[in-house]
């Protein structure tokens, strides 16, 4: 007696037996078949990586794989080659002359390698934050590529420098990676500490007004002291003289634009207490707010000197008088004299 359960078993495997007797059989006709391209990332080449429905003979190695983080190309006649002694026959080779092989990588870039470079530095020999610290290296560094599977950052192997000649000698080791472990890296240059200049982003004239977009900050060795530090002390101020990108600004090289220009028509204020008068002048020079400049009154045709108040605008105060007592000194008396009028 077929008991029920038993029963329902039978009947689900009989309605689900084609199905999967036509899943196997497909699997088992899959025609082999190459990929046009791959991306790998261990050290050898498998055979299904670059074979499609390789079956039991997937995982046997075939290639070197290219260096971490490069990408190679391989010959459909050499990987048919290749696979021949394995078995594996018909291969569709989809008309391709070659498949593409990339190998994966973590890339350690050129600007991790200076910061890890500048913070070896502060640690070990004392220069300044690693954020300040300038380094030149003598070759052109090259991204380190490290399995990608990798963590961590640069550990310093040997470190010198030299804080008279400003010059380093760092070797870096990954312990997680197989590649840099056994091919540690080695860098040489020179490194300073540096402070932040103010400099200009394009030419500008002599007189020019600075705006805050004019300007930028450049990282200068700490020794060449004096330059200004902060964009918002030459906001506002003119250039006297022709500025060019990459040069350092010195309090010199700026002075207040001038607000008033000789020969303008100005608004003569003059103020004293409780009393505020406005005449119409012009400029006899030019003049930046604050500056002390000469003014002709247009009524009494007298030159007066005033202080430019804002463009188009100067300012005359009363001048206050000191009064001098004219009365006599009083008179000092002797001990002598005292005693004769007695």
């Amino acid at each position: 007696m077929i008991r029920p359960g038993l029963r329902i078993f039978t009947a689900l495997l009989a309605l689900a037996g084609p199905l999967a007797l036509a899943n196997a059989a497909a699997a088992q006709t899959a025609t082999p078949a190459l990929r046009e391209s791959v991306t790998v990332s261990g050290d050898v080449v498998r055979i299904g990586d670059l074979v499609e429905n390789a079956g039991p003979v997937a995982d046997i190695p075939i290639f070197r794989s290219p260096d971490l983080g490069t990408t190679g190309a391989v010959t459909t006649e050499r990987i048919v080659e290749a696979i021949r002694p394995h078995q594996l026959i018909d291969i569709d080779t989809r008309g391709l002359a070659e498949v593409v092989v990339m190998r994966l990588s973590r890339a350690i870039d050129a600007e991790e390698i200076t910061g890890r470079v500048a913070e070896a530095l502060h640690e070990q020999c004392g220069l300044g934050k690693a954020s300040d610290i300038a380094v030149n290296f003598d070759h052109e560094v090259r991204t380190l590529q490290v399995e990608p599977n990798v963590t961590g950052t640069l550990q310093v192997l040997n470190l010198s420098c030299d804080p008279h000649t400003t010059r380093f000698d760092v070797t870096f080791d990954l312990p997680a990676s197989a590649e840099l472990h056994h091919h540690p890296a080695r860098f040489t240059g020179t490194a300073f500490d540096t402070v932040a200049a103010v400099a200009v982003q394009r030419p500008i004239e002599r007189g020019e007004v600075l705006k805050e977009s004019d300007l930028t900050i450049l990282r200068r060795p700490k020794s060449e002291t004096g330059a200004i530090s902060d964009i918002a002390d030459a906001v506002g101020f003119a250039a006297r003289r022709e500025l060019r990108p990459g040069q350092p600004l010195h309090t010199a090289d700026l002075t207040k634009p001038d607000v008033v220009q000789r020969n303008d028509s100005v608004t003569i204020v003059y103020q004293a207490p409780g009393l505020m008068l406005t005449l119409r002048g012009q400029a006899q020079e030019s003049g930046a707010r604050g500056d002390s400049i000469g003014v002709l009154n247009l009524e009494s045709k007298r030159v007066i000197q005033a202080v430019v108040a804002a463009p188009g605008r100067v300012m005359v105060s009363a001048v206050t008088t000191r009064l001098v007592d004219n009365a006599p000194a009083p008179m000092v008396v002797s001990p002598s004299a005292a005693q004769q009028s007695e």
